[in-house]
């Protein structure tokens, strides 16, 4: 039987702009040190917890570190990696809000998530509909929310920016997603002449339009192949 053609959604990349509430140890804690940057790299839930990489950039991050470890809603704290303005770690928390708000309204938000003084600015992409839920979802609660950009990308279009292709393209010559990689982020940054988390922030969304149209793109409505 031959394909049939699946009528999809246009795709939607928008980063949001969301306040914290306060009862959240990020919100605590970001707020008590308002010029630290923290960054999200990666979180799970298991059961009522959640695990999580977290970055902290600061002028003293060995001060934010201590009221990480040693506040009530975090479980266990793990240093991992520290210089004089950063510090790398694992810990335990039983705060799971963000994983819950991204579970009701159905759009996860993509990692990194950034935290400055109570407020974490997200990416997602996602349908029309998708985009509409999370923006309800939002202008139903008390918090604050800003929407600092949205990207529409029709099915016709080159699901690529001329700088996400560049990026991607760069980043298979030098062998960064080779195993073992052959480059490091620092020095794609460096050979590009680009800032780490905007080049960060750039494969990464890169990589996830690229797999979005892998699997439900032309190929699987029985159209040919772009790439």
């Amino acid at each position: 039987m031959a394909p049939q053609h699946l009528n999809r959604d246009p795709m939607i990349d928008a980063r949001f702009r969301i306040e914290l509430p306060g009862r959240l140890w990020i919100a605590e804690v970001s707020t008590a040190v308002p010029t630290a940057t923290f960054r999200l790299l990666s979180g799970l839930t298991t059961g009522d917890r959640a695990v999580e990489l977290g970055e902290v950039v600061a002028d003293d991050p060995a001060a934010v570190e201590e009221r990480i470890e040693t506040h009530r809603n975090v479980e266990s704290y793990q240093r991992l990696e520290a210089t004089d303005d950063r510090v790398l770690a694992r810990y335990e928390t039983s705060d799971t809000g963000l994983y819950e708000f991204a579970r009701r309204v159905g759009v996860p938000p993509e990692f990194p998530v950034v935290v400055t003084n109570g407020w974490y600015e997200f990416d997602v992409t996602g349908t029309q509909a998708e985009f509409e839920t999370l923006r309800d979802t939002l202008e139903e609660s008390p918090l604050s929310y800003e929407l600092l950009s949205v990207v529409h990308t029709d099915e016709d279009e080159d699901i690529l920016t001329g700088r996400q292709r560049e990026f991607l393209n760069a980043a298979l010559r030098e062998g960064y997603f080779d195993v073992p990689r052959e480059c490091t982020l620092d020095e794609l940054a460096a050979g590009l002449d680009a800032d780490k988390s905007t080049l960060s922030r750039t494969l990464r969304r890169g990589q996830a339009r690229v797999l979005q149209w892998y699997l439900t793109g032309p190929q699987r409505a029985g159209q040919p192949d772009r790439r």
